[in-house]
């Protein structure tokens, strides 16, 4: 994998800065930003950050997931309720403006419905592939991003966007981006804090094809990485 990796010690200041920058730069020329969230414990701090900031045009920012969990909408494992309560409600974002994984449907219905949002969006711009301004993810100790664990299906999907994908370490479905959705993504910024992940990260940074993350491709792939 060749990446920029982005070592600091103000992580959750530093993130903020940076996708903020992004957004608002791209803003200034038009258009709307595509911005795909992950999930989990490191992003929240980040997106309240984000929803504080008084520079980003939130009617203009599509917001998507790169995976969610088989709960409702409202269950504290939802990687939409986090956003909502972190993100989407401080700031104000419409509703219409975000593309939901809906993980209380069946695993493949929720996976399918989301793809085939996204491709009617790919349509109407011209895309053969939906095309992310910025995809933020995540990384977790087995090296696993978005849902793509270690030995699972999703691993081997060259056509599908979206897909549902069992994970036998929890003995359930989850739903996730796949690698060519990624690989279309102009951008992907890792964001990865604490000095626990250092070595898992430095692992996936060597190009370890046992740990999925090392395999994530797209326009540039950038760590921040913190702690």
């Amino acid at each position: 994998m060749e990446a920029e990796v982005i070592q600091t010690s103000n992580f959750a200041e530093d993130a903020i800065a940076y996708i903020k920058t992004r957004i608002v730069d791209a803003q200034k020329e038009g258009g709307i930003f595509r911005l795909s969230l992950c999930g989990g414990s490191t992003p929240a701090v980040v997106y309240r950050g984000l929803a504080a900031s008084d520079e980003i045009d939130w009617e203009r920012v599509l917001l998507t997931f790169g995976d969610e969990r088989t709960v409702p909408p409202e269950d504290e494992q939802s990687n939409y309720r986090m956003v909502k309560e972190s993100l989407l409600d401080p700031a104000g974002v419409p509703a219409s403006n975000v593309v939901r994984i809906c993980g209380e449907l069946d695993p493949a219905e929720a996976a399918e419905r989301c793809e085939g949002q996204l491709k009617k969006l790919a349509q109407l711009a011209g895309e053969e592939t939906f095309v992310h301004d910025l995809v933020l993810l995540g990384m977790g100790d087995d090296g696993h991003t978005a849902s793509l664990f270690p030995e699972t299906k999703a691993l081997e999907e060259s056509e599908r966007w979206v897909i549902e994908n069992f994970v036998p370490k929890f003995d359930t479905f989850r739903i996730t981006f796949t690698y060519p959705l990624i690989a279309a993504a102009k951008e992907v910024l890792f964001l990865v804090n604490g000095a626990a992940k250092h070595e898992m990260a430095e692992n996936v940074l060597g190009g370890d094809p046992a740990y999925p993350a090392s395999s994530i491709e797209a326009g540039k792939v950038k760590w921040m990485i913190g702690g």
